[in-house]
């Protein structure tokens, strides 16, 4: 498990600095200056948890006895990523869409609670040491 956390981390952060290019050289004359710094907060939160999905996979290798919390925390940082910044990029490009009901600005607060849970989860961990 630690061997795809520490994949999929670097695959995120690798995909934030792309994203980060890209905002600063694609988007700046295309987007209006709050929106910029939306996609900027969405990087940020971004690379966050990818070096945060390392953090677990290292965890995991000193930890092995609390590999369920830690597995929990990482997928929590996999969804709320995908969540939370995927959702502000999204916005960023296509303004608040909505799909069956569902506005795209209401699936942004559900991923920062997941990003929030894996840090719990990373704590916990820790805690019961």
């Amino acid at each position: 498990m630690e061997r795809f956390f520490f994949v999929i981390g670097s695959l995120f952060a690798a995909l934030g600095v792309t994203a980060g290019a890209f905002g600063a050289h694609g988007l700046r004359s295309i987007v209006t200056a709050e929106r910029l710094a939306t996609w900027e907060k969405a990087v940020r939160y971004q690379m966050y948890h990818a070096l945060g999905l390392m953090l677990i996979a290292w965890a995991i290798t000193q930890w092995w006895n609390r590999t369920a919390t830690l597995s929990t925390g990482g997928w929590f940082f996999i969804l709320g990523t995908v969540f939370f910044s995927g959702s502000l990029y999204a916005l960023v490009l296509k303004g608040n869409l909505t799909f069956k009901g569902i506005s795209l600005g209401m699936i942004t607060p559900l991923g920062g609670a997941f990003l929030i849970l894996g840090w719990l989860a990373l704590m916990i961990a820790a805690w019961r040491g």
